[in-house]
């Protein structure tokens, strides 16, 4: 009878012993097949944890039956990193400071510790989420003094320090008698600035102004300037905690006064932000975070001709135009000043299984009014959501097809206190119920979405392709909201929708039926649902 030991383990539990004695049981001698299986026994124990340089190196004891396995299981004996430069050559040091790097990586991935795949893919991830570097490799390789233990290389290829992209689009405005000429071509675009890397501490700076039209771009000018600076409470902070300063100035459509059955004769009212964001972010793991922080703003709201707008309006049968709508904002002059008291958790679950995102997904808001210079907004706006990715079948071992995947999916959004109409809920959109637009089938206090959607694999197109429900009601909250936009633009309040779709890369091809109209439209849409 056969007797089996180990030598050089650290972690291999008796069990995996038991079974290559099992195997041995088979035979009366100790043979090659013997020897084999039992090396495929303890490598792939070694595979399943991720740890590639589990393996036997050799076996003594043949002629005795009593059988020793010596075992090399790939211990670190140190981690270095190595930064590419422009024209190939390697060097130990870069522009980053090697620190940055350094408390990205798992504290597993050290010396000391067996070399892992699963620490070198957590590394990969995170030293290419700080957006220092173009690529980013992990590369182990046995330690020429100690073949036995292995030497991990943190093979980096720094970005640019400093970038600058300018982006241009070209419109055309009607000439005299209505025809375009050559006068009438307005330049608009945007011009992107950022420093990714401020004193080699991965602080980043970044500046980005965009405006459709730069002969005249207090029109609709949009002025967005960031610092980041990570870890603000110390490197040994296990959160990471982050913050961000953000001054911005920005000019958007608002979908509280447009849209709805009489979206062609409501005159768009825009709203102004400009103000100073702080935010505080602290990471509990890969995707489970909580921000706090707090927002100065300046809000206006504004006509076509950019003149204030205090409040909305509508055409009458007559031709006239009922001016006499909604209330734009609190103060009653088209301006309001406001600041507010934001915090945000989201618990991420979700992972990829072959290709198809399953896990769970939970977020909740709160928006706090703290103080106004006018009108008085003392209010609290908060929304929480649950999402669910139900695998529906198990996925065989070594099968590389994605499961189908059912997501369920649920939000609420309320309010208490005086908020604005401009910061109410709108209902309807490709975030809310996709088959109507932003803000058509309502404006509401508080509100209740829910969905369902099944996602069936595409072999062929390796893809997959879905069909949903969703439903949306503003839960009869829309008459709190002042003036009743809802009401006022003879919107439904509620809706739902049901279709098809079909997911080709970033882009979304949806077949969808407004249940409210009977209407069916085709959408393509970029990004995910949920």
């Amino acid at each position: 009878m056969m007797a089996f030991k180990v030598t050089g383990s650290t972690i291999l539990p008796p069990t995996v012993e038991e079974e290559v004695l099992v195997e041995a049981r088979k035979s009366k001698y100790t043979t090659v097949r013997v020897l084999a299986a039992a090396k495929r026994i303890v490598e792939s124990y070694y595979n399943e944890k991720g740890l590639s340089f589990g393996t036997i190196s050799h076996f003594d004891g043949m002629e005795t039956g009593q059988v020793l396995a010596h075992i090399i299981e790939g211990q670190i004996s140190r981690v270095s990193l190595q930064y590419v430069q422009n024209d190939g050559t390697v060097q130990p040091r870069g522009a980053t400071n090697s620190r940055i790097v350094y408390r990205e990586l798992p504290k597993t991935l050290a010396p000391g510790n067996l070399y892992s795949v699963h620490d070198a893919k957590q590394a990969l991830r995170d030293v290419f989420a700080l957006s220092l570097f173009d690529n980013v490799q992990v590369v182990p390789r046995p330690d020429e003094q100690d073949q036995a233990k292995v030497v991990v290389d943190i093979v980096l290829k720094e970005r640019p320090l400093k970038t600058a992209e300018a982006e241009l689009e070209w419109g055309i405005a009607p000439g005299e008698g209505g025809r375009p000429d050559l006068v009438s071509l307005i330049p608009g675009g945007s011009v992107f600035m950022e420093h990714r890397n401020l004193d080699g501490q991965a602080r980043q700076l970044s500046a980005s102004v965009s405006t459709s039209n730069f002969l005249a771009p207090a029109d609709d000018l949009g002025v967005k300037v960031e610092y980041t600076r990570p870890y603000v409470y110390g490197e040994k902070d296990p959160q990471k905690t982050a913050m961000k300063v953000t001054a911005f100035n920005s000019r958007k459509l608002s979908p509280t006064f447009c849209g709805g059955p009489l979206s062609d004769e409501v005159p768009a009212v825009w709203v102004d932000r400009s103000g100073v964001k702080l935010a505080v972010t602290e990471t509990y793991s890969r995707q489970s975070k909580a921000s706090y922080g707090a927002v100065l703003q300046e809000v206006h709201t504004r006509d076509e001709q950019g003149q204030a707008c205090a409040a909305g309006a509508k055409a009458l049968p007559n031709g006239m135009l009922d001016t006499d709508g909604p209330p734009t904002g609190h103060s009653g002059t088209g301006t309001d000043r406001t600041l507010i008291g934001q915090a945000n958790v989201t618990r991420d679950t979700t992972y990829f299984l072959n290709g198809a995102l399953v896990g769970a997904r939970d977020m909740f808001t709160v928006d706090q009014a703290l103080f106004s210079g006018t009108g008085f907004p003392v209010y609290n706006r908060h929304t929480a959501s649950s999402t669910r990715f139900i695998q529906l079948r198990d996925v065989p071992r070594k099968s590389a097809a994605p499961p189908p995947v059912l997501v369920l999916h649920a939000r609420y959004g309320g309010c208490i206190g005086n908020l604005a109409s401009y910061d109410a809920f709108t209902l309807g959109g490709p975030h809310s119920c996709r088959g109507y637009s932003v803000g058509e089938l309502g404006v509401a206090r508080r509100f209740l979405e829910a969905a369902a959607e099944l996602r069936v694999p595409v072999p062929k197109l390796n893809t997959h392709a879905f069909a949903f429900f969703e439903h949306c009601t503003d839960l009869g909250s829309s008459k709190e909201v002042p003036g009743n936009p809802t009401a006022y633009y003879r919107r439904a309040g509620a809706g739902s929708c049901s279709g098809v779709g079909l997911k080709l890369g970033a882009v979304r091809a949806e077949w969808v039926r407004d249940m409210n109209q009977g209407q069916s439209n085709l959408f393509v849409r970029f990004g995910e649902r949920f």
